[in-house]
């Protein structure tokens, strides 16, 4: 009778046991496929993906029902159909993956070889689709250029200073909630989309001032289902940081103004100081802005000369030190500082 009633205590444990372990893979492959996919529609390095994760699986199952997983969230995917990679990215990105099942003697998978067939020879464009996958479910989705410099700007990718800011809107969204938000400089749109599909602002003005960006940008908005009709209302703007007068800055009556990425050019950051200038003065003191800029800091000597020219014109800061929730792939070893702004 003690003897039974042990077996049966020990047979429990083990099917719990089984069960964890279980629950445990299954958890982990979800994880890993959503790293996959997250890496893949951002174009991310491939070196940045789990490979080791896939070499693993291939070795202990000799199967490749985990690369079609892949496919299904990545080349098989309909947002890949809608918003696809570059052509060159998802050639490389599929290479990787038949030099892993090859090394591991598994049996070829047709859909693997059909995805390389349709890239295979296919026509190179000099822009692509990057979509950025939000943590509430959807994509900011956006057409990006391939170089990073390119017709004399480089307002026309995503940069890191970007991902950063629209990660920290994702954990302060009381920041912008029912608020009237201006970002300057606001390149292809990433930060500024991010804040109107999970922040809930009231109004958004993007801006910029360069005419290949501006209509990137109009086109981005667009691509993302964002009007003067919907709700946040949007527009974009053309600013000229060297004209902007005070009637435009009232008329804006931003309560929240935002920048990513604006301080890297040392002949810019007086113009820029002085815009910033102007704007805590215009608003005044009942309803003074909340001012933020996320810089990543290339040039420490023009970063120092932007916070010194600060000092100058008699804005103080603060450094925002919490950290922030991993949303977006990118290089997390580069050097970002986010600041607020105070007159």
């Amino acid at each position: 009778m003690g003897n039974d009633t042990v077996n049966r205590s020990t047979l429990k444990m083990d099917e719990s046991e089984r069960k964890q372990t279980s629950d445990s893979k299954i958890t982990n492959m979800s994880d890993i496929l959503r790293t996959f996919q997250v890496s893949f529609f951002a174009m991310s390095r491939l070196v940045s993906f789990p490979w080791p994760f896939l070499e693993k699986d291939l070795e202990s199952n000799k199967s490749s029902d985990f690369i079609l997983a892949i496919l299904k969230q990545t080349c098989l995917h309909s947002l890949c159909q809608k918003f696809p990679p570059s052509v060159r990215f998802r050639r490389l990105f599929l290479t990787e993956i038949i030099k892993r099942q090859e090394a591991a003697g598994c049996d070829p998978l047709d859909e693997l070889y059909d995805a390389l067939a349709e890239v295979v020879g296919a026509e190179e464009t000099t822009e692509c689709y990057k979509s950025y996958l939000l943590p509430s479910g959807g994509a900011v989705s956006l057409l990006e250029n391939v170089a990073l410099i390119s017709e004399g700007t480089t307002g026309l990718v995503t940069w890191e200073a970007a991902l950063y800011l629209a990660e920290w809107a994702l954990d302060h969204r009381q920041s912008f909630t029912d608020r009237t938000v201006l970002e300057l400089g606001s390149g292809v749109g990433l930060t500024g989309i991010t804040v109107c599909r999970s922040c809930g602002p009231n109004r958004f003005v993007f801006s910029d001032c360069h005419p290949s960006v501006l209509q990137k940008l109009q086109n981005n908005v667009e691509l993302n289902g964002l009007t003067e009709r919907t709700a946040p209302a949007v527009s974009v703007e053309e600013l000229d940081w060297t004209a902007v007068t005070e009637e435009t800055i009232q008329r804006i009556g931003a309560d929240t103004v935002i920048a990513a990425d604006v301080v890297y050019d040392p002949d810019v950051v007086g113009i820029l100081v002085k815009l910033l200038s102007k704007i805590l003065r215009c608003s005044g003191p009942a309803v003074l802005p909340q001012v933020l800029i996320c810089s990543t800091i290339r040039n420490q000597e023009t970063y120092s000369g932007f916070k010194q020219q600060l000092e100058n014109a008699g804005i103080s800061h603060r450094v925002i030190t919490e950290p922030v929730s991993h949303v977006f792939p990118y290089n997390r070893d580069s050097a970002i500082e986010l600041i607020q702004l105070y007159s």
